[in-house]
């Protein structure tokens, strides 16, 4: 009896930690894969313009829907604030406050000017309040389809969404190089002054290839770290149903079950430091990054 509730209680555990497929002898591979891609083949609203596919998926419902959030969060934080006076803010608007001084002392003034703070603070502070929310949206166990479209995922994870925001970054280096520089000046200063031509040679193509390799690194970091987390959870819940459905005994897959489910309470508090450090990360280099384009003197 006891054994017939703790099953009951173990499979309750991984439906809220993955969709759970309708057959159930489908390949374990088709959960984890569910949880930490884009299912392209599950398209909520097809539209195709020329040779472009531009259809509605989980992950575009999902980019669409946290960036209404954060869109939000800040109209609504502005408001509060502006309906005091500036005196006394609530505790929304304090919190969010905060956030946003955090953000300007420690990422946008010491790396691009307190000069810039008006300019660039906004754009490195909807970075982090976006990758946050969505990095913490990815931890949250969706029970079914009927809760959200798609079930759980996490977007950061998906290689499209990081590199459409390492793109952002991209594109505001060269705004903030062109606004300090001129459009030609910002691209001279990619090259050091005094440098014999021979050099050149090697040089040019090092600094065409470092302009690219930033925010090359930003997508490729973001996007690995969110889904090996992910990977890791998902294959260690999976790990007691393969012994299961590989033979072993009901008994031995569900004390491993157990252990499974200790062991991931754990990364999972782990896993929510990373979605922290990693907004942070994110943020902080394209912090550094602009500023590089704006003091390119130093």
């Amino acid at each position: 009896m006891l054994q017939k509730y703790f099953t009951k209680f173990f499979l309750f555990i991984l439906s809220t930690a993955f969709v759970l497929p309708a057959d159930a002898d489908a390949p374990f591979g088709s959960i984890l894969l569910h949880h930490v891609v884009n299912d392209i083949n599950k398209v909520y609203v097809p539209i195709h313009i020329g040779g472009l596919d531009l259809s509605i998926t989980k992950h575009v419902i999902l980019v669409l829907s946290i960036g209404l959030i954060t869109v939000l969060i800040g109209i609504m934080a502005a408001s509060k604030y502006k309906s005091t006076n500036h005196k006394v803010p609530s505790r929304f608007s304090g919190l969010f406050e905060v956030l946003v001084e955090f953000i300007n002392k420690d990422m946008v003034v010491p790396n691009i000017g307190k000069k810039y703070t008006r300019t660039w603070t906004p754009l490195i502070a909807t970075f982090f309040l976006f990758i946050l929310l969505a990095n913490f949206i990815g931890l949250i166990p969706f029970l079914a389809e009927e809760f959200f479209p798609g079930g759980s995922s996490t977007i950061t994870g998906n290689i499209t969404v990081t590199a459409a925001l390492a793109l952002i970054t991209f594109i505001a280096i060269i705004v903030a190089g062109t606004m300090k520089h001129g459009f030609i000046g910002h691209w001279k200063n990619m090259i050091p002054g005094g440098v014999p031509k021979p050099v050149l040679l090697i040089l040019i193509p090092v600094e065409i290839m470092g302009m690219f390799i930033k925010p090359l690194a930003l997508m490729l970091r973001l996007g690995a770290n969110m889904t090996a987390g992910h990977i890791g959870m998902v294959a260690i819940f999976g790990l007691p149903l393969l012994m299961m459905r590989g033979g072993f005994s009901e008994g031995i897959g569900l004390s491993v079950g157990g252990v499974a489910i200790l062991l991931n309470t754990a990364i999972f508090f782990l896993e929510m430091i990373v979605c922290m450090v990693q907004a942070y990360v994110f943020s902080l280099l394209s912090a550094v990054f602009i500023g590089m384009a704006i003091h390119a003197e130093h």
